[in-house]
């Protein structure tokens, strides 16, 4: 299961908030394409990488996954079996930060949902 409070890389929140100034889109909401887009790829978090979340938006895990939860968690636990707890935070950063990628440098709404496609 994934810790109830969770937060990513300054690097990701950053990108998340430029896409917010850009789109509106918060940036739970950016950050759950982001991942569902890394998740479609055939991206995969390597556990031995020491991936650092140190980011100041701590929010909680309901907030950042909202209906997506049960999903997310289940992708997480199918994917790296073997992880738990903050690894398995870990890996959902990773991911978030690999599908942020292809929409970071989105300006406005309608190219975001362009890029949805």
């Amino acid at each position: 299961m994934l810790p109830n409070r969770m937060q990513l890389s300054r690097t990701v929140e950053e990108q998340l908030k430029k896409l917010k100034g850009y789109t509106g889109v918060t940036p739970n909401i950016s950050a759950r394409i982001a991942f569902f887009r890394s998740i479609e790829s055939d991206f995969r978090y390597q556990p031995e990488a020491d991936y650092n979340i140190n980011g100041n938006l701590t929010l909680d895990k309901i907030t950042w996954l909202g209906r997506t939860q049960d999903v997310t968690e289940l992708l997480l636990k199918h994917n790296y079996p073997e992880l738990d707890g903050k690894q398995l935070q870990q890996a959902w950063a990773a991911h978030v930060e690999h599908g942020i990628a292809s929409l970071r440098n989105t300006k406005n709404l309608m190219n975001f949902l362009g890029r949805l496609n």
